[in-house]
């Protein structure tokens, strides 16, 4: 039985990872040669094209991208292995690639992560903040932080905290445009929608029937706290998380309505990717936002 070519499938994963021949090369320590060798190497082995290649850029071929993430997870888990037998007899120290949402990132990942990176002077943390859903294998990420009702994947998920949302609006609008009374009359009112949640806004009640909303009005943003302004300037009704709009609460700038409708809770996850081959600097940080992120407020 022939073995799999390993250096091959881990340059390849290299060459996605940067989009260049050149730049996995440097990565690498090798040369653009060797790299473009092992490239073709592979795909005579598999019988066809895994890269579009012109002058300027590659682009991966239909027939490429599916493998694309399994090359990710096999020079992923050939890293964490080798990382694991040395960091037995070390302290924790490299890069750290995490991925949060934007406005949870800045206001409380940010502050937590110095407080780490105090604790682990040999670690690095690169941060990426985004609402974006990020694809953690493809993009290289060792650790997401996600707020959302999680649908089975193959990462690995670990629920922190639950993290409340409230139906708010500034008291200018509610006096000029009534308070709804119940989630169905949101229809007639203007709503500020969040652009990267899919779907209508959800109510549900103990005896009653649940009831969809879809935001319908004159903003949508994919980011919450871009939302704010025209909140607080009493433009329209939103549903935002606590950490958003939990201050705004507490000083009247703006109203929590319906709250004898819960609003079904999100929670917090921290994902990493499948394989449960894992550096100790990657469970170092996983413990530690484990244990501060439990109570974020």
């Amino acid at each position: 039985m022939r073995l799999p070519d390993l250096e091959a499938w881990a340059i390849f994963a290299s060459v996605v990872e940067h989009r260049s021949f050149s730049a996995a090369a440097d990565t690498l320590g090798l040369s653009k040669a060797t790299v473009s060798k092992a490239i073709t190497r592979l795909e005579a082995h598999l019988g066809q094209s895994l890269f579009h290649r012109t002058s300027r850029r590659i682009a991966l071929t239909e027939a490429g991208k599916p493998l694309a993430e399994h090359a990710a997870r096999i020079l992923a888990e050939s890293r964490a292995a080798e990382e694991a037998a040395f960091d037995a007899a070390r302290a924790p120290t490299g890069r750290i690639r995490l991925a949060a949402p934007m406005s949870f990132g800045i206001d409380t990942v940010a502050p937590v992560l110095a407080e780490f990176l105090a604790l682990h002077p040999g670690i690095e943390i690169d941060l990426h903040v985004s609402d974006a859903r990020v694809d953690i294998v493809a993009q290289g990420f060792d650790v997401a932080l996600r707020i959302a009702r999680l649908p089975d994947s193959s990462l690995r998920a670990r629920r922190l905290c639950g993290i409340a949302t409230h139906v708010v609006a500034a008291p200018a609008y509610l006096a000029a445009h009534g308070t709804p009374a119940h989630p169905a009359e949101l229809a007639a009112h203007r709503l500020l929608g969040y652009s990267n949640v899919v779907g209508p806004w959800h109510f549900e009640r103990p005896g009653e029937p649940d009831v969809a909303v879809r935001a319908s009005g004159p903003l949508a943003a994919n980011s919450g706290e871009a939302l704010l302004p025209a909140l607080l300037a009493g433009i329209g009704i939103a549903r935002l998380p606590d950490f958003i709009v939990g201050a705004h609460i507490r000083s009247g700038a703006v109203v929590a309505i319906l709250t004898d409708w819960p609003n079904p809770e999100v929670g917090l996850h921290l994902l990493t990717p499948p394989s449960p081959l894992r550096p100790a600097r990657v469970e170092a940080l996983i413990a530690f936002l484990g244990e501060r992120l439990r109570d974020p407020r």
